[in-house]
């Protein structure tokens, strides 16, 4: 079985589950930021642990790759049942609109944090003399943690200008049996070293590499870096092939002691190499060094994606209510996220709490008002079918019947 027509029809209920903890893990990386015990974020915390660089270090990991490899296999499910033109009308609405529309708001809401937290600093009174900010220009646009829907875009364009040629030729099938044979030579406990190997080599060529991150993000600027689209760019294809072979996916799967004990060793070991839970921030320039930094993070990076996509697989593909409206409100909370997590870090940053309480209340913080909003505002109304593709109606009390007379 290798074409896409003989699939199954059921709902990807574990690609659902990773894609949607994906999402909601943003909040938790976001909110671990303020608590290094090197700064790096806007909102810094003077009360901070090493446990929040390494529950950061390992979300960074696997995250985005994973939701990338879902997203393409997604992609290519609804581009074979909508069409060329249904699929760009359901990205424009579903991917494009949110970015247009959200954008404005939130990056407003950032910066009034940035002055509120400048204030505080400043004894509670808004610094003046600072410089101006910079003008906005295609290399320094602030796409904030949006950046995402940019970058599905532009794999999105890629995706149709290259198949193209290919749907023409392949009027007989012939082409998609030799590109499913191939997808099918990929899979296997060796998929996380192949898909590594274009990311270490991007990694290597990368000048400013800070290898702590991993892939740098791609928040600021519409050309997003080349170690960026490398990583999510190969994820993405991946998973677009996938979708034609979900037979691979059992696969897949039952390799999932491999890929968990290969990801946590090699993760692990991208760690150390990358200066432990208290790294140096600066970029890898000596070339003996970068060489295995290069190759080791790349390996921890495909091997946790393939370790958390083996592990939705096997333990989270059966149909749980809880999972699909988290699944579904995911996107809502990641979309707002950011502006409530500083909000939080703001709120808590002087109170005299550990570490991990104020994490908790942050994050507890934003998740509440983010679900609060997304049953309020956006689940039964239009919102939910723009964001989500469907609008789920308010429960009706059931009507009883009048009591006959007597």
């Amino acid at each position: 079985m290798s074409s896409s027509e003989a699939r199954p029809p059921e709902r990807l209920h574990g690609l659902d589950a990773l894609r949607g903890t994906a999402l909601l893990l943003g909040v938790v990386l976001h909110a671990a930021m303020a608590y290094f015990p090197v700064t790096i974020w806007i909102v810094p915390d003077t009360d901070n642990s090493p446990l929040a660089s390494i529950l950061f270090f390992a979300i960074h990991l696997f995250r985005m790759t994973s939701f990338f490899l879902i997203a393409g296999l997604f992609a290519h499910m609804m581009l074979h049942r909508r069409g060329t033109a249904g699929f760009i009308k359901d990205r424009l609405i579903r991917i494009a609109g949110p970015l247009a529309a959200l954008w404005t708001p939130i990056f407003v809401a950032f910066v009034a944090v940035l002055i509120w937290m400048a204030a505080i600093r400043n004894g509670g009174v808004i610094p003046t003399d600072g410089p101006p900010p910079p003008a906005m220009t295609v290399g320094n646009f602030p796409l904030t943690h949006l950046w995402f829907l940019w970058v599905l875009l532009i794999l999105y364009g890629a995706m149709l200008v290259l198949r193209a040629p290919f749907a023409v030729m392949d009027r007989g099938g012939g082409w998609g049996r030799v590109v499913d044979r191939i997808t099918g030579a990929l899979i296997g406990p060796w998929t996380p070293v192949l898909m590594a190997a274009p990311l270490a080599v991007a990694f290597w060529l990368a000048p400013d590499w800070i290898p702590f991150f991993g892939i740098p993000t791609p928040d600021t600027g519409l050309v997003p870096n080349p170690v960026a689209l490398t990583a999510f760019g190969t994820a993405f294809g991946l998973g677009f092939l996938l979708d034609r072979r979900r037979d691979l996916l059992t696969r897949i799967e039952r390799l999932w002691p491999v890929f968990t004990v290969v990801a946590l060793g090699v993760g692990a070991a991208a760690l150390v190499l990358a200066g432990g839970p208290v790294p140096p921030l600066m970029p890898v320039t000596d070339p003996n060094l970068k060489a295995p930094l290069a190759t080791v993070m790349a390996l921890a990076i495909f091997a946790s994606t393939f370790a958390a996509l083996s592990l939705a697989l096997r333990f989270a593909s059966g149909r749980s209510a809880v999972r699909r409206y988290l699944a579904d409100a995911s996107y809502w909370i990641y979309l707002i996220h950011l502006p409530l997590v500083m909000v939080g870090q703001v709120l808590v940053v002087n109170a005299v709490l550990p570490w991990f309480v104020k994490f908790g209340l942050v994050i507890g913080g934003t998740v509440a008002v983010s679900l609060i909003t997304y049953e309020l505002l956006v689940r039964h109304s239009f919102m939910g079918r723009w964001l989500n593709g469907h609008r789920v109606p308010w429960r009706r009390a059931p009507t009883t019947a009048p009591a006959p007379a007597e």
